[in-house]
């Protein structure tokens, strides 16, 4: 019923702008003879995702909690010995950076660079050096991988459990190794094939 009506008001081809025009033409939807408000973004365990499936909202709200944190260990970091500030950091900012971060793998520059700056800021924090200072040395002396090569590090790690153990189920169904049919270089090398739909513009759910 409610896939019915939200196709019933929409083009058979919407796209782009229109696409947006359209959602907000929809103010609600009926389900059980409530009416359920329709909203451009929706928060799914602690991620925010919007009318676009882009990450940007998710790295801003990401990065406005983590500097939060960093601001509050900034007041007491002089209080502080090194191994407590490094672990105040991982646990209240790192480990909220790495939360779901997969989901940000092939975001735009721009967006990795908001979570960037946040993690560059706790580590000066940490070491209490001058804002100036530059970025690299920083992490490195603190062993921290850059965000985007956190990214690609839980990709990795996840693949990884997905071919050696089959888990989790929902990721290891949709992913097969890789027969080749020619002997070329690459045969020894362990790939996957993943599987990728394609959905309409009158798809939508609730």
């Amino acid at each position: 019923m409610v896939h019915a009506e939200w196709s019933a008001a929409q083009p058979p081809q919407v796209g782009g702008s229109d696409r947006r025009n359209v959602i907000s033409a929809v103010p609600s939807l009926t389900v059980a003879g409530v009416n359920l408000p329709v909203s451009d973004q929706m928060k799914v365990l602690g991620v925010i995702l919007d009318w676009q499936l882009t990450s940007e909202k998710h790295a801003a709200a990401v990065a406005k909690s983590c500097n939060y944190h960093a601001h509050a260990v900034s007041h007491i970091r002089h209080l502080l010995t090194p191994e407590l500030a490094q672990t105040l950091a991982c646990s209240l900012i790192l480990s909220r950076m790495d939360y779901c971060n997969a989901l940000l793998y092939g975001a735009p520059i721009g967006t990795i660079q908001k979570l960037q700056r946040v993690q560059n800021n706790a580590a000066q924090i940490e070491l209490q050096m001058p804002r100036r200072s530059h970025a690299k040395p920083r992490l490195h002396s603190l062993h921290w991988l850059p965000v985007d090569q956190r990214i690609i590090y839980k990709m990795a790690l996840v693949t990884f459990k997905v071919q050696c153990t089959a888990m989790p189920a929902y990721l290891s169904q949709h992913s097969q190794p890789r027969n080749c049919v020619q002997n070329l270089r690459s045969s020894d090398t362990p790939l996957h094939i993943s599987q990728f739909w394609r959905f309409s513009s009158t798809e939508a759910c609730v």
